[in-house]
């Protein structure tokens, strides 16, 4: 499998028998719009004299190759993204001399150009592998080697990478452009993967840290027309108490010279833990109002970055099966951190309700794969960013915490830091250092928790007496027949009784009157510490959340749940049980109906932002896809009318208050809702302490453009009122949201037929083309999409691939036809490339569990 495709073989093979020594890196970033010079010099030995290997690079053309003095053709040697090296000495140098290409993808070397100033601003994007998109490489986490930049660019530009910014040399006038040359330091032995280069105009701010090795510079940058926007004290105040914790916890020092925290244009994901220089994407400044929900997720992604500084960047996986030990350790370690030396210190309760239902969802996929996966090739690895690496992984993790006991588990952590430093380790030298610290075996448990896929469901089962006690108790525990693995659990059960006020169902409370902590293993534990006791008015399994595992809830406390949202004074239980809601309406156990009728009761009152978020996208999920097709205009109405109502009846300023009001000019369907939209949008209605700030303001064009009351023109007009990139994204979407078959058609030219919008454009376009409350309008393109896909695929980049593949699908179709559709396409196509067949495949299974939910709705 030659090319792009590194095979995890060849991988090994080649590191068997190169160890790289540098890299010296030249770049000229002022040769054009499209194209760069890069020239590559990289010094290696080889343990096996004669042999023959290869290095990684995708250019546009190889000027020059030069291996130990002696002049290659780059015509006989380059070909398939890849160099050949033939008759290796012992000792080697080897020189590239290429013309790369700047990407709008994400991916590689990015270009993008703000449209309010006609800056350019530059960043890359490495991860899995990227960095070959820059310059010749041996492209796998194990061959890592110090590397040296030495960039030339404009010289009122910022150029940053991993070693501290140099002072620039003056390098002339090109083209009436006067430039500079920054020569950077060499880093320490790191992973081509994590190596970065930012450049253009960027704003700084600066600061400093005091850590273990002394002061540490800090940096925050973003684009010019971004810098009013930019909270910067926030931002450092956050990463200050992350170092204090992590060198604490690690007991290791920070291992780099510098930090620095780039807000990047178009960028793909939350964030990179390039070795100090992370980027992130720019939605984190906040030139609008935002959810707390949103400001708690980028504290997040500010600590799990620099966890990576550790768990990635210090130690690094050898190859990509282990991608679990940065980014699963990298979520627990962030969590961990968040609670105990943040200002968010229920931040475990919001991994429960968001990330954990996220690997839930991703658990229950045909795609679904064990936390330490089999990555046979890069192909593989691309795909597997998922909610299985990430919050399956450290939900596990803290498990594992509980089992071994925090003290021997930072032990471990510590001596696994220390012996490892700047290498590269498996599962195996990280499960070793953890049984000798805590004495306990683990051979077993990783294979039932790593090296397996599946959720658990766990159910209740019991017998009651005539005096209303437990005479019998257990927990049985299910799997599915695809992932048959049973786990041991260690789980809070929680008994709540219902206190009256003697005022009203309003305002009667749960209040938990018994709670017990257990083990449990195989298809049927029994508790005899439960028999005797009084049946509780409502019995929740996983109280406290300690495990990873479904549960449902017995028929008594459904109908106690049901009959109290908002029962309970805390949200922890709360978002537990209405979590087992959401998973029986998933699972067809549940109508649709009901799970939507029991979180609208819900919601008034609720504070806990990121509940609030989570609850706002799953009623929106069940009313358009898992309600039956002949309820669901009466669910959408309920669904708008509410949504509306609760927003007018939030406290004023609140944050409920915004998300509700989001919501309500996202979901709505509703010609009638059109005057108090466009009331809202200019000004001649309000909301108490609402600011109709420029986001919101595009919330509610979107909202009008999907009702047919938004037209070009209207469009056209905010877009000049907001001449930003964003502004131009939300314009495009707006125009794809329109409900007429031009709009769809004109969506699906852009972005399908087409390939040179940028990767954000193409998400911007591609949900806007989903949006419709006409279903007739995306009934054309079930064949058309599976028609496309081939091609499509091929002739982009994995992330734009992603994009295209994912965000055209015609999801609110959701039934039989398009099931069929894709079944139809995958038993034809089962020779296609891994990412696209996995992206399908997860597009068919959200249809297939939509089908199952629809047929319980049905039923009522």
């Amino acid at each position: 499998m030659p090319g792009k495709n590194l095979t995890r073989d060849e991988a090994a093979s080649r590191a068997s028998i190169l160890r790289v020594d540098s890299y010296d890196v030249r770049l000229d970033l002022t040769t054009g719009p499209e194209n760069f010079h890069t020239v590559t010099t990289v010094t290696f030995s080889c343990s096996e004299a004669g042999a023959d290997s290869f290095i990684d690079l995708i250019a546009d053309s190889v000027e020059k190759v030069t291996l130990n003095g002696v002049d290659l053709d780059p015509a006989e040697v380059f070909a398939d993204s890849r160099i050949a090296l033939s008759g290796l000495a012992a000792e080697n140098e080897l020189t590239v001399d290429a013309t790369g290409r700047y990407t709008n993808t994400g991916e590689g070397l990015h270009r993008f150009v703000d449209p309010v100033d006609n800056e350019v601003y530059l960043y890359t994007q490495f991860e899995v592998p990227d960095s070959r998109r820059m310059y010749a490489v041996f492209e796998q986490p194990d061959l890592k080697a110090s590397f040296r930049f030495t960039v030339t660019a404009p010289a009122h530009w910022k150029v940053i990478s991993n070693s501290p910014t140099p002072a620039p040399q003056a390098a002339g006038v090109a083209d009436g452009v006067e430039r500079a040359t920054w020569s950077f330091e060499p880093t320490k032995r790191i992973s081509s993967y994590i190596t970065a280069l930012i450049a253009g105009p960027y704003d700084e701010v600066r600061d400093e840290v005091q850590t273990r090795k002394g002061v540490v510079p800090l940096g925050v940058f973003c684009r010019r027309s971004l810098t009013q926007y930019l909270d910067a004290d926030n931002i450092f105040d956050c990463t200050k108490k992350g170092f204090a914790f992590f060198e604490e916890e690690f007991d290791q020092p920070y291992p780099f010279e510098k930090y620095d925290q780039i807000f990047t244009p178009e960028y793909n994901m939350g964030a990179m833990e390039n070795a100090g220089a992370v980027t992130f994407v720019e939605v984190y400044v906040f030139r609008s109002k935002v959810s707390e929900a949103k400001i708690e997720r980028r504290a997040l992604t500010i600590l799990h970055e620099l966890a990576h500084m550790w768990f990635g960047n210090l130690v690094t996986m050898k190859w990509w099966d282990d991608l679990w030990l940065n980014e699963s350790f990298a979520e627990w370690a962030s969590t961990t951190c968040q609670a105990e030396a943040t200002e968010w210190t229920s931040a475990w309760t919001t991994f429960g309700t968001s990330e954990k239902a996220w690997a839930y969802t991703q658990d229950q996929l045909s795609s679904t794969h064990p936390i330490a996966a089999d990555m046979r090739h890069l192909e593989d690895v691309e795909v597997n960013f998922d909610g299985i690496t990430y919050a399956k992984g450290a939900s596990v993790l803290k498990q594992l915490v509980a089992y071994v006991g925090r003290e021997p588990f930072v032990a471990a952590l510590r001596e696994y830091f220390r012996k490892h430093a700047w290498g590269n380790t498996t599962l195996a030298d990280l499960l070793g250092e953890l049984e000798k610290a805590s004495g306990r075996e683990l051979t077993e448990w990783s294979k039932l928790w790593l090296e397996t896929a599946g959720v658990n469901t766990l159910r209740p089962v019991f017998e009651v007496d005539a005096d209303g006690r437990y005479s019998s108790f257990a927990i049985t525990q299910t799997a599915t027949e695809e992932y048959p693995t049973l786990r041991p659990h260690r789980i809070g059960v929680g008994r709540y009784a219902v206190r009256r006020s003697g005022s009203g169902d309003a305002s009667d409370v749960l209040e938990r009157i018994g709670y017990d902590e257990v083990d449990i293993s195989g298809e049927r534990t029994d508790l005899t510490e439960l028999v005797g006791q009084e049946q509780p008015d409502l019995l929740l399994l996983n109280d406290d959340d300690l495990a990873y595992g479904k549960i449902r809830l017995d028929e008594r406390s459904l109908a106690t749940a049901l009959s109290l949202p908002r029962g309970f004074a805390d949200s922890l239980p709360r978002s537990l049980v209405l979590g087992a809601t959401w998973d029986m309406t998933r699972d067809g156990e549940m109508p649709a109906r009901d799970f939507v009728r029991f979180v609208l009761e819900s919601l008034p009152g609720e504070t806990d932002s990121t509940l609030l978020r989570v609850l706002i996208g799953q009623v929106s999920t069940a009313a358009r896809l898992y309600t039956a097709p002949e309820h669901r205009a009466e669910v959408s109405a309920l669904l708008s009318s509410s949504l509306r109502s609760l927003a007018e009846s939030a406290e004023s300023g609140s944050d409920a208050q915004f998300q509700l009001v989001e919501a309500w000019a996202a979901s709505t369907s509703d010609p009638a809702d059109e005057p108090r939209l466009r009331a809202l949008l200019t000004g001649a209605e309000s909301l108490p302490e609402l600011t109709v700030d420029t986001e919101l303001r595009w919330t509610f064009i979107k909202a009008l453009a999907a009702l047919g009351a938004a037209d070009e023109v209207e469009i056209a007009t905010e877009l000049d009122r907001d001449p930003t990139a964003t502004g131009k994204e939300r314009a495009a979407e707006a125009l794809a949201a329109r409900p007429t078959a031009e709009a769809k058609a004109d969506a699906w030219a852009k972005a399908v037929e087409r390939n040179d919008l940028s990767n954000q454009m193409v998400e911007a376009v591609s949900a806007g083309f989903r949006r419709s409350a006409d279903l007739s309008l995306l009934e054309p393109y079930v064949e058309k999409y599976h028609a496309m896909l081939v091609d499509a695929w091929a002739q982009r980049s994995v992330a734009i691939g992603e994009r295209v593949v994912g965000g055209f699908y015609p999801f609110s179709l959701a039934s039989a036809q398009l099931k069929d559709a894709s079944d139809a396409w995958l038993a034809a196509n089962t020779d296609a490339a891994p990412g696209l067949v996995r992206t399908v495949a997860e597009n068919r299974d959200t249809i297939a569990r939509a089908l199952v939910a629809q047929e319980r709705d049905r039923r009522g």
